[in-house]
């Protein structure tokens, strides 16, 4: 029992000792797979899986900051600056698109006589000849016609003779006899005038004369000498071209825009500056799969018959958009990931402002945030004040006039005064003398500021010529002027920025323009 017992014990320790051995193995096993996941995993789905649920993001580019700018009257009428009003008005949208004339089908008419025959003579023998309601086609042979004409005849004849009958219900017999062979010539379509000649001569005429029953272009023809003609035959297809349809290609982006009795306008290479007006009749309700645009059609009068079947067109489609608030489409600076405008506040202040834009409508678009009605806006030299404000943001020196910018703006804006001189005069490429005149609102000249003159010209690309920037700071010499020397590395015009600090603060900022002599 004693050796059981140890053996028993043994035994237990040995499987508790395997158990411990297997557990380490499967935890050593467990780790190196988490690692190779671990390297596995791309850098985004490592920041999802992060315990905080914070994303990695890659840093995107910023785009250069924009300041107001403060620019004199000569300085906006140098670069051509003009503005444009922000108001809310009616507009409408316009789709441009091309189309080809075509018949308009309601107006279309086809030639068919109701009885066999053959035809002799044809007197309408060309395609696109015009036809005049009532004007002869061709002469026709029918038999059948022929045997009713003599039945009317017979009909006539009969009447006459019983007309003066006193026996019951004969001469009522005849009458609907003549009256039963006239229905059948009018019903074969035989003209009155015929139907006249017919009972004025007492002759049957063999060679009937057929009359256009509408007025219009052939465009089928298929009536020939001696051709035998059946009730189902078509001799004449006749198009009334006073009014035609314009099938348009329409993008499916553009479908959603577009409805059924809208302005349409359309321009023809053939005829320079005319103008013709129609609208939209129906739109077709499937797109090619192939050119993703749909058919609209399109109706058009069409005066003096300029507009021909197969003609290439071009078209705007006028869709209106309500009263909206807009604002000239040339005053958007589109940077690429935002829009800009600039706001004019008045006496040079202009400030930037971002905006959202809407659809655009003809040559404005419009504005679903970011200026209200009434605002004036920059519409030119947009690019010169956008280059301009970021130049200032990039040297930090512009001060923005208190609110309300106008004429409070002008009272309350720092009254020093910087002049600049330079030695030589007019500046030349290579090293100047540049001098600064600082005074106050009264004359006094003003100590111990800060000055410095910034020299900028933007790159030419087509030159291949960088942007350069020169900044000269300037010492003190006394009696509020301060000297300094700087190098100019080209020659041609150079934008100057004047700026003067004292005590931390802007007492005098200027811009102006200077022409240097030299080669680039």
């Amino acid at each position: 029992m004693r050796n059981y017992r140890n053996a028993f014990a043994f035994a237990l320790v040995g499987n508790l000792v395997l158990l411990g051995v297997l557990g380490g193995l499967w935890w050593r096993s467990q780790k190196h797979k988490k690692m190779q996941a671990a390297l596995q995993t791309s850098p985004g789905e490592m920041a999802q899986n992060s315990p905080n649920g914070s994303e990695s993001t890659a840093m995107a580019p910023q785009e250069s900051g924009l300041v107001p700018v403060q620019l004199s009257p000569e300085r906006l009428q140098s670069i051509g600056v003009k503005t444009g009003q922000v108001e809310n008005r009616v507009v409408e949208d316009e789709i441009r698109v091309t189309g080809n004339v075509a018949v308009d089908e309601t107006r279309l008419s086809n030639v068919q006589l109701r009885y066999s025959g053959y035809i002799q003579k044809v007197f309408a023998d060309a395609t696109y000849q015009y036809l005049r309601k009532g004007q002869p086609l061709f002469t026709i042979y029918s038999p059948d016609l022929v045997a009713t004409e003599r039945e009317y005849l017979v009909a006539k004849q009969n009447q006459q003779r019983v007309a003066q009958s006193t026996v019951l219900g004969v001469t009522e017999g005849a009458a609907s006899l003549l009256e039963a062979a006239t229905e059948r010539l009018k019903q074969w379509g035989v003209s009155q005038r015929e139907i006249a000649r017919l009972e004025s001569t007492g002759e049957v005429q063999k060679e009937l004369e057929v009359d256009s029953p509408v007025s219009g272009y052939i465009t089928e023809r298929n009536a020939l000498p001696n051709l035998t003609v059946q009730p189902d035959t078509r001799l004449y297809s006749v198009a009334d071209l006073s009014t035609v349809w314009i099938l348009a290609e329409v993008f499916q982006n553009d479908l959603g825009k577009i409805k059924v009795g809208d302005r349409a306008s359309l321009t023809v290479d053939s005829y320079p500056g005319r103008v013709f007006e129609g609208r939209v009749n129906f739109i077709y309700p499937q797109v090619d799969m192939i050119t993703r645009t749909a058919r609209a059609r399109l109706v058009f009068v069409n005066p003096g018959l300029k507009l021909t079947p197969g003609m290439f067109v071009n078209v705007v489609l006028k869709v209106p958009m309500g009263k909206q608030l807009v604002i000239p489409a040339s005053g958007v600076l589109q940077s690429g990931t935002r829009q800009i405008v600039f706001v004019s506040r008045g006496n040079g202040y202009i400030e930037p402002r971002e905006v959202q834009l809407g659809a655009r409508a003809g040559d404005d678009f419009v504005m679903l945030k970011g200026v209200k009605a009434g605002e004036e806006i920059v519409t030119s030299a947009n690019f010169l004040i956008d280059s301009e404000s970021q130049l200032q943001a990039a040297l930090g020196t512009f001060v923005p006039p208190p609110p309300g910018a106008g004429a409070a703006g002008a009272i309350n804006a720092p009254q020093a005064k910087a002049e600049l001189t330079t030695e030589p005069d007019p500046t030349h490429k290579g090293s100047n003398t540049f001098r600064v005149k600082l005074t106050d609102a009264s004359g006094a000249p003003i100590p111990g500021a800060e000055v410095s003159v910034t020299f900028s010209m933007p790159a030419m690309p087509a030159m291949g010529m960088a942007a350069m920037r020169t900044q000269i700071p300037l010492a003190e010499k006394g009696n509020g002027l301060y000297e300094g020397q700087g190098k100019l590395d080209s020659g041609g015009t150079w934008q100057v920025t004047i700026v003067a600090k004292k005590n931390g603060q802007v007492v005098a900022s200027k811009q102006l323009s200077v022409n240097t002599t030299g080669g680039m």
